[in-house]
């Protein structure tokens, strides 16, 4: 069996950057010129100590040409340091909000190039908090949680350095008494923060996937008095969401010893500096810098200490997109051309279910370039899987289905679309009108030519009787409307090979007869493959195909 890459409920945050610097490299004259204001505005903030250190000294020598000149040159950095902010946090921004509309379309593609037994294997709602919450929550963070990160990190970097250059005594006994215990309530955090806010995000990514199965199938649970099991199946995930989020608090919570660690380290400053201007080994607006510069660092770090849950958050929402980036990948596909049209040939084809369940068995089936053949049998029999199949939306686990003489897995994705088209049993709707959803096929067609296509169908009283037309909302129409719709829409993309699932099923009687008797004419001009249950369906197709236990049916003309 062709093997399905399954997404991780919990995928590995480790070298994260490295894995996501692909998607960053577009955008890395931006990042760096973000980085570069950062670090400025960064060092100008740093500045503002040592400056204050020479207000001082000029203050106690009564000095006041010095006075002034420091106090304008404060005033100066002050402006600066707000300036670089502004811009600094605006790049930052911008560069983040390339970076995550990138992603969402990386995301989207993805998804739409998937192969069909990758989407079919996961549920809806996980794939789309993937493709829109992670999404979302890395926005957010870039917007809000990233320029303080990079901010705090780099004043953090640049406090050091300036305390070094005071006194490298006092320095280190300020890292000795403070960065030790720091370190040690990190790494109490980070033991259990990557599983704690792992597991917080599935949990959230499999209620979304419940919800979103509730919305899908609400009538069908309330037609058959299932929502209350249904409700507690979702109050389960509810429950398993709420403590897994417990667990992230509970870990998110350990960081706030750091403040204890702050005032201690803090107390330890102002004694020890004491004690060295009191013995004259340390002048008073060097010990001013200290405890301006100590008060920025314990600050700096508590504050860093505090971004460590969004970070982790961010790192778990990362890690769950570039999953979905890498176990979405599309099938490999060649890019041979396919005739404009050619018979359609299934050869020994065999087909097998995540659940190992066999469905197709050894089919084989061969259609002219002007069929027109119904596949019949017994629900479960595998009609629609040969369907797939017949149109590449599935890759055979043996044998091979061509078009033409070439194999669909030698030709690209959009080559196959253009020469065989399926319409499903149910057909989906974009939001928008009627002619929204037609404008989808290929060659994004005028308003003339759909309505043309409604009266090569011999519906255009269809057409007509809508309340406004082609402008009709298309989420006003019912299940069997909406298959007329599919039909039409895939009649104006002008495939080759036409195949239809169900096609007349959720449709009332009257429209029913009047497409079939369409479907007869179209056959002139393409081949026409029906799966059909309905007896006037059936009655229509001088050739029938059929399909028993996912292999072909010995009594009928195959």
């Amino acid at each position: 069996m062709a093997e399905i890459v399954m997404l991780t409920d919990d995928p590995p945050t480790k070298r994260l950057l490295r894995r996501a610097w692909p998607y960053l490299r577009p955008h890395s004259g931006r990042i760096g010129l973000a980085l570069l204001l950062s670090l400025a505005e960064s060092a100008s903030l740093v500045a503002l100590a040592p400056f204050i250190g020479l207000a001082t000294d000029a203050l106690l020598a009564r000095d006041r040409d010095r006075l002034l000149t420091a106090i304008a040159l404060l005033a100066g950095l002050v402006v600066t340091q707000a300036l670089l902010a502004r811009f600094a946090a605006t790049t930052l921004a911008g560069a983040g909000e390339q970076v995550t509309r990138s992603l969402r379309e990386r995301a989207a593609e993805r998804l739409t190039d998937a192969p069909l037994r990758f989407i079919e294997a996961h549920r809806d709602g996980s794939l789309l908090q993937r493709a829109t919450g992670e999404i979302a929550e890395l926005s957010m963070f870039v917007r809000t949680a990233l320029p303080n990160l990079l901010g705090v990190t780099a004043t953090l970097a640049f406090t050091t350095v300036m305390l070094l250059g005071y006194s490298w005594p006092l320095t280190l006994v300020i890292i000795a008494v403070f960065l030790p215990p720091a370190l040690l309530v990190t790494r109490w955090f980070a033991k259990d923060a990557g599983s704690a806010f792992g597991a917080h995000a599935g949990a959230e990514a499999t209620m979304a996937g419940t919800f979103t199965e509730t919305l899908d199938a609400r009538e069908e649970l309330r037609a058959a008095g299932g929502m209350s099991a249904w409700f507690a199946r979702f109050d389960r995930d509810n429950l398993a969401t709420l403590l897994t989020q417990r667990r992230t608090v509970v870990v998110e919570n350990r960081i706030g010893a750091i403040s204890l660690v702050e005032g201690a380290a803090m107390a330890v400053l102002l004694a020890f500096g004491a004690w060295l201007a009191v013995g004259g080994h340390l002048s008073v607006a060097t010990a001013v810098v200290f405890v301006l510069a100590g008060r920025n660092l314990f600050e700096g770090f508590g504050d860093l200490s505090q971004l460590a849950g969004e970070v982790q958050t961010v790192r778990a929402g990362l890690a769950r997109l570039l999953d979905l980036l890498t176990a979405g990948a599309p099938e490999p596909s060649g890019n041979r051309p396919l005739p404009p049209r050619g018979e359609l040939l299934a050869e020994e084809v065999t087909f097998r279910y995540e659940d190992e369940t066999e469905v197709l068995r050894g089919v084989s089936v061969r259609f002219a370039e002007n069929a027109h053949a119904g596949l019949v049998g017994e629900t479960g029999s595998g009609k629609t899987t040969l369907s797939k199949l017949l149109c590449g939306l599935y890759r055979p686990d043996s044998g091979r289905v061509t078009f033409g003489g070439v194999d669909l897995g030698e030709a690209s994705p959009e080559e196959v679309r253009r020469r065989i088209a399926l319409v499903p049993q149910e057909v989906h709707m974009v939001s928008g009108s009627i002619a929204d959803n037609l404008a989808l096929a290929r060659g994004e067609p005028g308003q003339a030519e759909m309505e043309k296509a409604f009266e090569t169908l011999g519906i255009g009283a269809f057409l007509r009787g809508l309340p406004q037309g082609l402008d009709t909302p298309a989420g006003e129409l019912s299940a069997g409307e909406r298959q007329i719709l599919g039909l039409v829409r895939a009649v104006l993309a002008d495939p080759a090979v036409l195949i239809l699932d169900e096609a007349t099923a959720d449709v009332d009687p009257v429209t029913a007869r009047s497409l079939e008797t369409a479907l007869a004419r179209l056959h002139d001009e393409r081949a026409l493959i029906v799966i059909a249950h309905r007896p006037a369906t059936i009655e229509l197709l001088p050739r029938l195909v059929g399909l028993r236990d996912g292999a072909l049916d010995p009594r009928y003309d195959n």
